[in-house]
């Protein structure tokens, strides 16, 4: 028998506000063990630690998640490969945001019970992705936990440590009004949204196997549609001074994660006409019948990293992006006023 129908993350059993609510009341525990080399405060993309001394010139960049509940479409689909690529892309994603390279990545895994070939297949996936990064898997944990995981479940997380100088750090204090914002296509759902995605189209609605409507392509595996890594994109472009700011567009969508490096008194306007929403989140919408305003608020839509550059610059990054094949647009700017993301068309 199939389960009511959630038209809301919340419904579907995420609770966006409440996961904000844990980090206020997480900061000031994390500020009782604040030693001098912390340079960060919970909140951003990435923790910053100076190093090797206080104050110096080189800052290490830490990122720690989890693929979520997208393990369970690697389950459904067999694609475990891609679950292990995409913690690797996450990672880097995150600390990318502030013009960090990867140096290490460390995964862990936990299960009900081993299964080598699955184990294996996640360790191709990550081994690729850290290759792509130019990182080493340094290492990790594997836990057998019968009675913690439910039988066949696979949990899946990392932690990617990089490093940039300090002075081409990224934290959103070089953005001004008038800057424009370019989107870079995302590749699918990236690791976020999946337990909404999947109430929706899985266990309620036209199922894995199904085709999206208007393609051949099967909703299974668009769901399994790899995390997108964008460090390629800007790995040689970070020291250029047109890039002021950089967001990597995961849960919270683009208003929750743009937002992370506005500074105070600026705004950012999105134009929403500017880009063609992929067909697999216009099927969860209509499907779910899912509002708007929770679609950008879950989901990526089909931007997956967003750049601040200045204005007279926006053109040239647009095209040699385009060029490259990451379906970059310019969709926005920044203007003066009230704080935040203004969505508009």
């Amino acid at each position: 028998m199939s389960q009511p129908m959630a038209s809301s993350y919340k419904a579907a059993g995420v609770d966006l506000e409440a996961a904000e609510a844990l980090v206020d009341r997480l900061k000031p525990l994390a500020a009782r063990t604040r030693t001098p080399g912390v340079e960060s405060s919970l909140g951003s993309f990435g923790g910053f630690f100076s190093f090797p001394e206080p104050g110096g010139k080189q800052l290490l960049v830490a990122s720690i998640d989890g693929v979520g509940t997208k393990m369970k479409v690697a389950k459904l689909t067999g694609q475990w490969e891609g679950a292990g690529y995409d913690i690797v892309a996450h990672c880097t994603d995150d600390i990318l945001v502030h013009g960090a390279k990867p140096l290490f990545f460390l995964d862990y895994i936990g299960t009900s019970k081993l299964d080598l070939q699955v184990l294996e297949s996640l360790g191709r996936g990550m081994a690729e992705a850290c290759v792509e990064a130019r990182c080493a898997l340094l290492g990790g944990e594997t836990a057998e936990m019968p009675g913690v995981y439910l039988e066949g479940e696979v949990d899946l997380v990392g932690c990617m440590i990089g490093s940039v100088e300090r002075d081409c750090l990224l934290t959103g204090d070089q953005v001004r009004a008038g800057d424009q914002l370019l989107g870079l296509a995302s590749l699918g759902l990236h690791t976020n949204g999946y337990s909404l995605a999947r109430h929706i189209l899985v266990d309620n609605g036209p199922g894995i196997d199904a085709p999206i409507p208007g393609t051949q392509t099967r909703i299974g595996d668009a769901l399994a549609a790899r995390h997108r890594m964008y460090l390629g994109a800007v790995r040689e472009r970070l020291s250029r001074a047109p890039l002021h700011a950089m967001a990597h567009i995961t849960g919270g969508g683009i208003p929750g994660n743009l937002s992370r490096v506005l500074p105070r008194g600026l705004g950012a306007v999105v134009h929403k006409d500017r880009w063609a929403v992929p067909p697999l989140f216009r099927l969860i919408q209509e499907t779910g019948k899912v509002s708007e305003d929770e679609m950008y608020r879950v989901f990526n839509m089909g931007i997956g990293w967003m750049l601040v550059v200045e204005a007279d610059a926006a053109q040239a990054w647009q095209r040699a992006l385009e060029d490259e094949g990451w379906g970059a647009g310019i969709i926005g700017e920044i203007e003066e006023g009230a704080d935040g993301v203004r969505l508009v068309g």
